[in-house]
C-alpha cells in the first residue's frame, strides 16, 4: 500500500482528533525512521522523547523478546520477578524512596493527584474534600477529565465539563505568586520543570529552588512532571537537577521504555505514597514483568552509554548552529540539552507550514502552541547527523 492507501484508511475508519504529518512510518532505527515509500527522514521529534535512546535500541529490543518469551503479564494479584528489582534500581537511580508502576504519563498524573489528597487528609488534617492543589498556566500534564479540567488550553477544555474541582492556577515561574494562592488546605504544587507543549518555556534560573523552598516552608507537596523533560533528555537525568533539588514527588514515564511498551512511574519519598493501602489504587497492567524488564534496561542503555552527556554536548552544539541562522522569521531560539523550540515571528505564518517544507527534505519534527518548532532528537545524535539536519533547517528558515 502507498502512502495515500494508508492515509485514505485512517481517515476512513479511525476518529480525528490528531493532525499528522502526512508520512506513514513502517521503519526505525537509531535517529533514523523510514516511510512505506522506502523515503528516510531524521526523526527530530522523538515520539515526544518517548525515543530517547534512539529506535529499536538492540539492547532493548533483545530484553523485549527474551522477556516477552518467558511472561508478560500476571497482574499485581501476584507478584513477579521483574518488579522488586525494577523498584531498587529506579529509585537508586533517582535517590526516590518509593515508586509506583503505572502505564502512560496520564495515569502517573492522576495517581499522584489522588495520593496527595489523601495525603493531605491523613498527614495535614486537611477536612474533607476540601484539598487544594497549585498547577501553572498553560500547563499540559495529560488528557484525562481531571487533567484538562486545570488546562488552561480552551480546546482541551471545550466541550468536556464539567470538571473536577479542587486546583487552583498561577503563572509559571512565579515564585511569589505560589507562595500568595497557598492556603491551609493546599496538598501540593504540581508544575514541568520546562514546558514542553507550551512551546519549550524555561523559567528563570533558580526559581523551582525557590519553589521548593516555598513549599517546605508551607508544608505543600512538590511534584513535578518530567515525564518529557527527564531521562536524559534536558542534559541531566531529571531536569530538576539544574536547579539543584529533589521534588518530593517526580512522574516519569516515555523514555522510561525507550518506545518499546508503556510504563510511567511516580517516584516518591515514603509519605506521600505511605498513604496508599491495599485497594485504594491500583492497574491491570501497572508494573508487569515485560514492562519493568523493558524499563530496568531501557535505563541501564541510557546511563552506560552516555546518552545523558551526549545530550548536554550536542544540544549546546545544535543551539549553535542554529543561532547563526539569520532569518526574519525567527523570534528566539530557546532550549536545555535536546529539547529545543524555535519560537517565530506570528507574521511568519506559523510553524506547521516549515515543519511541512522539512518534512520533504528527510527532517521530522513538530509545531506546538502555532508558532514554535520543537527539535528533540534521540539523545544519540552525532555532530555530523546535526550539521546534516541544519543544511536543510537553515533554508528551510530563512525563505519565505
Amino acid at each position: 500500500m502507498d502512502t495515500q492507501s494508508h492515509i485514505s484508511l485512517e481517515n476512513q475508519f479511525g476518529a480525528q482528533n490528531y493532525k499528522p504529518l502526512d508520512v506513514v512510518l513502517n521503519r526505525g532505527k537509531g535517529i533514523w525512521v523510514w516511510d512505506v515509500e522506502g523515503n528516510k527522514y531524521l526523526d527530530f521529534l522523538s515520539a515526544y522523547s518517548a525515543v530517547n535512546q534512539g529506535h529499536c535500541h538492540p539492547k532493548i529490543m533483545q530484553t523485549l523478546t527474551e522477556q516477552a518469551q518467558k511472561l508478560t503479564l500476571t497482574s499485581r494479584a501476584f507478584r513477579n520477578d521483574q518488579l522488586g528489582l525494577f523498584y531498587k534500581e529506579i529509585c537508586q537511580l533517582t535517590h526516590s524512596h518509593k515508586v509506583l508502576p503505572m502505564n502512560s504519563g496520564a495515569e502517573a498524573v492522576e495517581t499522584v493527584i489522588k495520593a496527595v489528597r489523601k495525603w493531605g487528609y491523613k498527614t495535614k488534617g486537611i477536612p474533607k474534600d476540601q484539598a487544594e492543589v497549585i498547577v501553572c498556566r498553560n500547563n499540559f500534564h495529560g488528557r484525562t477529565i481531571a487533567i484538562i479540567g486545570f488546562s488552561t488550553d480552551e480546546q482541551y477544555r471545550a466541550g468536556f465539563g464539567p470538571f473536577a474541582p479542587g486546583f487552583k492556577i498561577i503563572p509559571f515561574g512565579d515564585a511569589a505568586a505560589l507562595e500568595a494562592a497557598i492556603t491551609p488546605n493546599t496538598v501540593a504544587f504540581m508544575a514541568e520543570p520546562i514546558q514542553g507543549e507550551a512551546g519549550v518555556v524555561i523559567p528563570r534560573p533558580g526559581y523551582l529552588r525557590e519553589a521548593k523552598a516555598i513549599c517546605e516552608k508551607h508544608k505543600v507537596v512538590m511534584i513535578l512532571d518530567e515525564i518529557q523533560t527527564g531521562l536524559g533528555r534536558t542534559g541531566k537525568l531529571l531536569a530538576e537537577e539544574h536547579d539543584g533539588i529533589e521534588a518530593d514527588v517526580t512522574l516519569i514515564g516515555k523514555a522510561l521504555s525507550g518506545g518499546f511498551y508503556p510504563i510511567s512511574a511516580v517516584l516518591s519519598n515514603t509519605d506521600v505514597l505511605g498513604v496508599f493501602m491495599p485497594g485504594d489504587h491500583g492497574s491491570t497492567f501497572g508494573g508487569n514483568p515485560l514492562a519493568c524488564a523493558v524499563a530496568r534496561t531501557a535505563l541501564k542503555v541510557l546511563v552506560e552509554e552516555n546518552m545523558i552527556e551526549n545530550a548536554v554536548k550536542m544540544g549546546d552544539y545544535f543551539q549553535s548552529r542554529l543561532k547563526e541562522i539569520k532569518s526574519p522569521h525567527i523570534r528566539e531560539i530557546r532550549g536545555k540539552g535536546l529539547m529545543i523550540g524555535v519560537e517565530l515571528v506570528p507574521e511568519a505564518g506559523g510553524a506547521r507550514r516549515f515543519c511541512e517544507q522539512l518534512m520533504k527534505k528527510g527532517l521530522l519534527c513538530k509545531e506546538t502552541h502555532d508558532n514554535v518548532i520543537r527539535f528533540a532528537p534521540p539523545l544519540i545524535i552525532a555532530k555530523e547527523d546535526i550539521d546534516w539536519a541544519m543544511e536543510r533547517i537553515a533554508p528551510v528558515l530563512v525563505g519565505k
